[in-house]
């Protein structure tokens, strides 16, 4: 018997699903809106994913994924950690600003949106988000060995910090478009209390 082949890349699939789900939200996705984009039938997103919740699942995930690859890159292309985290949060505050669908965290704008009815997804949201915390502690501890920062700074606490701040910011992006004084906020947000 022959196994009959995908004739569609998941991959493709998955990040073109993130782009809608990111731009319009988990509700306000139809299931022609995901047929257009990713051009699958419902039948067949149903047969691959199981459902729309399915699908968005692994748009969380994926989401995630590209998240934290993007904080491995920025390690990647700096010297110094709290650099690199300086780095980052540029690239996810100003780099993202001009793109107005896509500027806000989704796993932010996705806890936003739904209420205990998708309790399920809202407890995988918080989860991914978490995931982001942990590898803040993680490079930061790593940051106190390599003495970046100093041994009595409490990593959870900045890590806390950086969260909060980077989440505010790309908000606050929508609002002071003038890349120049973003800048500004992030360099000060790094010379300044938790560091």
């Amino acid at each position: 018997m022959m196994v009959k082949k995908a004739k569609f890349d998941r991959q493709e699939v998955i990040n073109k699903a993130t782009n809608l789900f990111w731009k319009k939200g988990f509700h306000a996705t139809s299931m022609r809106d995901l047929q257009d984009e990713i051009d699958m039938r419902p039948a067949s997103i149903y047969d691959t994913f199981g459902s729309k919740e399915g699908l968005f699942k692994e748009v969380l995930r994926n989401y995630t994924d590209m998240g934290l690859a993007k904080i491995r890159q920025c390690q990647d292309e700096d010297d110094s950690l709290l650099e690199s985290l300086k780095a980052l949060v540029k690239s996810q505050v100003i780099a993202t600003q001009a793109n107005s669908a896509n500027s806000v965290c989704m796993l932010v704008k996705t806890l936003n949106e739904l209420t205990e009815d998708s309790q399920e997804l809202v407890d995988i949201t918080k989860a991914h988000l978490m995931e982001f915390l942990a590898e803040f502690v993680l490079i930061l501890e790593k940051a106190k060995t390599l003495g970046e920062l100093d041994q009595s700074k409490d990593v959870q606490v900045i890590a806390n910090y950086l969260q909060i701040q980077m989440t505010g910011l790309r908000a606050h992006a929508k609002i002071i478009t003038d890349k120049n004084e973003l800048d500004g906020m992030i360099n000060s947000m790094f010379k300044h209390y938790p560091f």
